[in-house]
């Protein structure tokens, strides 16, 4: 397969180039995204063995804040490809500088076939895609009910899921300066099973997430049912 896509088909998104691999502004970026947040807020990492090191992976995580995808990104050993809301992507310029750091645009509130597809894609590369099941930022007021878009892609392309549960990223710039503590848990990675419904899936992995939250972050899944 080629690393970028640049189509003429009836969704303008396919006019663009979009990668499938550390682009060269990724890689001068990327340490300076890092010192800077290094400012700002300091990253704890738990779990980071439990990683596959190669092979296509979903990665699934908790959403606190709209740069939640910074400290996930530089918690993991492998680069991340992602999802991002599409209106960020209206601005010319931005548009171009996240599709360089591994995002593509997701309409939201409809199924979005492009961007489902574009996903498949991603994991077909081998690569490591990054979903907020929530599908928005609860703000630390725990957990919202997630959608089965993460169980959806790990099934279609039998890889496997890996729970990450995220905390402390609600809480940046209320100190500032002084910097927030953040913590990021790496959950041992979910295979899909065969006869698996999507939300049998979806609920498996929410309630690995939760289990890596403090109680009172785990929102709708914080009691698991009996023998689940």
């Amino acid at each position: 397969m080629s690393d970028s896509i640049s189509t003429d088909e009836d969704d303008p998104r396919e006019l663009k180039t979009y990668f499938y691999h550390l682009t060269v502004t990724r890689r001068i970026v990327e340490p300076f995204l890092r010192a800077g947040f290094h400012i700002i807020g300091s990253i704890h990492t738990i779990g980071v063995n439990h990683f596959p090191s190669d092979g296509p992976v979903v990665v699934a995580a908790n959403h606190l804040a709209n740069f939640d995808v910074f400290p996930l990104q530089f918690a993991l050993p492998r680069p991340l490809f992602y999802m991002g809301k599409e209106e960020i992507f209206r601005n010319p310029l931005m548009d171009w500088f996240l599709r360089n750091l591994g995002a593509f645009p997701v309409v939201r509130g409809v199924k979005d076939e492009w961007a489902i597809k574009h996903a498949e894609k991603i994991l077909e590369h081998g690569l490591v895609l990054g979903i907020f099941p929530e599908g928005t930022r609860s703000k630390g007021k725990g957990l919202k009910s997630a959608k089965t878009g993460a169980a959806r892609l790990a099934q279609a392309i039998n890889c496997p899921i890996v729970p990450v549960a995220l905390h402390g990223t609600q809480y940046m710039f209320r100190k500032f300066p002084h910097r927030t503590s953040i913590k990021v848990t790496i959950g041992e990675p979910i295979q899909p099973v065969a006869g698996d419904t999507h939300l049998e899936l979806t609920d498996r992995m929410m309630f690995a997430i939760a289990e890596m939250l403090p109680p009172e972050s785990r929102g709708v899944y914080r009691y698991r049912p009996k023998g689940f």
